[in-house]
């Protein structure tokens, strides 16, 4: 049975750099979006450079708690801007990793209070410390320092935590950090050291999907459980569309 558009279900990505660049071509938020089209609304919401911290400040206006139709999915993906090193340039950025897990639970309550049905917690990946270095001094030349702004196990640690958040909170997690890693060139799924390559956004899609597809999960995010937006072309009464397309109204 087909639903309207107002009746379609909303997943808000909101994030970093990682989810604001989500929706270029075959990025694993534009991937989402074709996977559930005229299905569910996929609405991007990453701020490039954000962290945790300032996360937590958007909360009311992105995700309001009287609203009368809340997200029936939130992917929260933050960590690579509070991972780094505050005294290699990351110093408005950084976020200490205790506050960063403190910050994640806010983050969490709120979704909840806002009711939000599923929240998933996506750790930040696995950083290629040699192309990051490589890539910043294409940027900044002699200025870029002799040191990585932010370094692999570092960002490791941030990870852990936010699978830690998610055990304790209930919501369901992606560890990154640990999953791009069971491959052995796993250099390949960053294309300077921190974002995605076309390789990477097509795993974080898949693994995310695989999240997606639990049939345990109550109400159900498998695709095919979802109505169309409006009938499929070849159900429409071609002779009187009005039935098929407005059935609320008189013909």
């Amino acid at each position: 049975m087909a639903v309207t558009f107002a009746d379609r279900p909303q997943f808000v990505l909101f994030g970093d750099s990682i989810t604001q660049r989500s929706f270029d071509i075959s990025g694993w938020g534009a991937s989402l979006a074709n996977r559930y089209c005229r299905k569910a609304d996929v609405v991007l919401r990453g701020y490039s450079g954000y962290n945790t911290l300032w996360a937590t400040f958007l909360l009311d206006r992105l995700f309001p708690v009287e609203s009368s139709k809340p997200p029936l999915l939130v992917t929260v993906f933050f960590g690579a801007n509070d991972a780094g090193f505050p005294d290699r340039g990351k110093e408005a950025q950084h976020v200490p990793l205790p506050e960063y897990k403190d910050n994640l639970r806010k983050i969490v309550a709120h979704l909840k209070k806002a009711n939000v049905k599923h929240i998933v917690l996506i750790s930040p990946p696995p950083v290629d410390e040699e192309a990051l270095l490589v890539h910043g001094r294409a940027l900044f030349g002699e200025e870029a320092g002799e040191l990585p702004v932010r370094e692999h196990q570092r960002t490791g640690l941030y990870a852990e935590a936010a699978e830690s958040v998610a055990r304790e909170t209930g919501v369901l997690s992606l560890n990154l950090w640990s999953i791009l890693q069971k491959t052995t060139d796993w250099q390949k799924f960053l294309n300077d050291g921190l974002h995605l390559s076309h390789e990477g956004n097509q795993e974080v899609f898949r693994n995310l999907v695989d999240i997606l597809d639990d049939p345990s999960l109550k109400p159900s995010l498998q695709w095919q459980s979802f109505p169309w937006d409006y009938p499929e072309f070849d159900e429409i009464d071609y002779q009187n569309p009005a039935k098929s397309l407005q059935p609320d109204l008189k013909n």
